[in-house]
């Protein structure tokens, strides 16, 4: 998946992070940048990073400030876009100059050329070539939660489509990971020969959108290509006009809305929900019935998508597309779409006799009984608490019920129970030692460790359901 990135002075990968954008966001952060800056959501780099910086006196950022104050915008959203599109047409660090001609320029960009001489100044004064450095292992453990997913996302895109590669040729697909930003964060820009995807911090990876964004790139060309095809259709785009929650670019760009309702179609059949075809219909996607029919055929043909993408528009009959749209109600709100709390901090690694336990645990499920029995008398040596004692003791005794030695395992489990174990072993004891008893025959006294099982607080469910079957194994006669 390695491709170079367009407009950068560094080798990136399909998956990386951007030193220009980190260098802008950190620049940003540093003069009063704040969106949703609360959220839990939010990476504790970005305020690892307006921490450091906040602590050195920066003769860039009065100019940088001016500048971020004359060019705010009306949302959050819109104040984030002008910077990742100046991000993804200046060059890397330490200059980032503009490489594209003025005339060739976004409009949002246009007015902010003097941007570059103020981040090569704030570049070199706060050492963001260190923080960048020091930054790279938790980017790198963020794109990590990228990687297979993405890899997998496009490999299904490109199976479905018949893809021999990525897009046509010299033509590139980038993500970026901004872990500076406002969280919840999804920007797609097309630029020349790069399509792009920038994404910001959530408590799930945003797989959904980078297939979104991928499938934009494989089939916008295709709608370029054939639009003398597709603009023979433009008369059914009357009835998209009628939907209130459709945005007006879909509305004033049949292209645009022909692409985005065939995707929608692609992304019912590659996610089995049938149901969101008809959803993409009420919201305004008009022709994704159509398209959602129109696969069922392509499916059944040998040709890639590239080259059957004349056939399937072709075979849209205006006159019957007319007659299924004029009985569609459209919705009149947007739908809203609900972002996910971000989930508490993973817990810090196991150490010591802990990680020894653990490490025996897994060991003890994979099987390897030796080595678990191993380290679970380890841990006899390593502490003296009691609980981490019966814990091993508890292991010890499991192990012998596997080797089938009840007499040993009766032994170990009594005398995990001797110590202190916290509730979850303590009731696991009693059930084993129900099903030890129960099985030498003396059903009174395993009713009396099942019974003792269940009035344990804190036991797990499933020792609950072992020591409820066990009573009632217990009492048949």
């Amino acid at each position: 998946m390695a491709l170079t990135a367009h407009a950068q002075t560094a080798e990136l990968g399909q998956l990386d992070a951007s030193p220009t954008l980190f260098t802008i966001m950190a620049a940003l952060n540093a003069v009063g940048y704040s969106a949703d800056l609360s959220s839990t959501n939010n990476h504790p780099l970005r305020e690892a990073i307006r921490a450091e910086l906040a602590k050195q006196n920066l003769p860039s950022l009065a100019g940088i400030k001016s500048f971020f104050d004359r060019h705010r915008k009306r949302t959050d959203t819109d104040e984030l876009a002008q910077y990742v599109s100046f991000a993804l047409t200046a060059g890397g660090p330490p200059g980032f100059t503009i490489k594209i001609r003025d005339v060739d320029l976004p409009p949002d960009v246009a007015g902010m050329t003097e941007l570059s001489g103020l981040l090569a100044a704030f570049y070199k004064e706060a050492n963001i070539a260190g923080l960048w450095k020091q930054s790279q292992p938790a980017i790198e453990q963020y794109l990590e939660r990228y990687h297979s997913p993405v890899a997998d996302a496009v490999l299904q895109v490109n199976a479905y489509l018949r893809q021999q590669t990525s897009g046509f040729k010299g033509r590139r697909f980038q993500i970026f990971l901004e872990l500076q930003a406002a969280p919840n964060q999804i920007q797609t820009r097309s630029y020349g020969d790069l399509y792009t995807i920038v994404i910001t911090p959530s408590p799930e990876p945003r797989i959904f959108d980078v297939r979104h964004a991928y499938l934009h790139y494989l089939l916008d060309p295709l709608a370029t290509r054939y639009q003398e095809v597709v603009n023979r259709k433009k008369p059914i785009s009357d009835h998209a006009q009628r939907a209130q929650t459709l945005d007006s670019s879909f509305k004033e760009d049949f292209l645009l809305l022909e692409t985005e309702s065939l995707i929608k179609a692609v992304e019912a059949k590659l996610d089995r929900r049938p149901q969101a075809v008809q959803e993409a219909l009420r919201q305004g996607h008009i022709l994704a019935p159509f398209f959602t029919e129109q696969l069922g055929v392509y499916e059944r043909q040998q040709q890639a998508m590239l080259f059957y993408y004349p056939e399937l528009v072709g075979a849209l009959d205006l006159k019957t597309e007319d007659a299924r749209l004029s009985r569609v109600e459209f919705e009149k709100e947007t739908p809203v779409r609900t972002v996910k709390v971000a989930p508490p901090p993973a817990p810090a690694p196991l150490t010591g006799v802990a990680k020894t336990l653990e490490d025996a645990e897994q060991l003890y499920t994979a099987r390897d009984l030796d080595k678990a029995k191993k380290l679970f008398l380890e841990v006899l040596q390593q502490t003296d608490n009691q609980t981490a004692h019966s814990a091993a003791y508890y292991g010890l005794a499991r192990i012998a019920t596997l080797q089938k030695d009840p007499e040993v395992a009766e032994r170990l489990f009594l005398k995990t129970l001797e110590l202190q174990p916290d509730a979850p072993v303590k009731a696991w004891a009693l059930v084993y030692l129900g099903r030890l008893t129960l099985a030498a025959g003396d059903r009174e006294k395993a009713g009396q460790y099942f019974q003792g099982a269940l009035k344990v607080e804190g036991a797990s469910r499933p020792a609950q359901q072992a020591a409820s079957q066990g009573v009632e194994l217990s009492s048949k006669q």
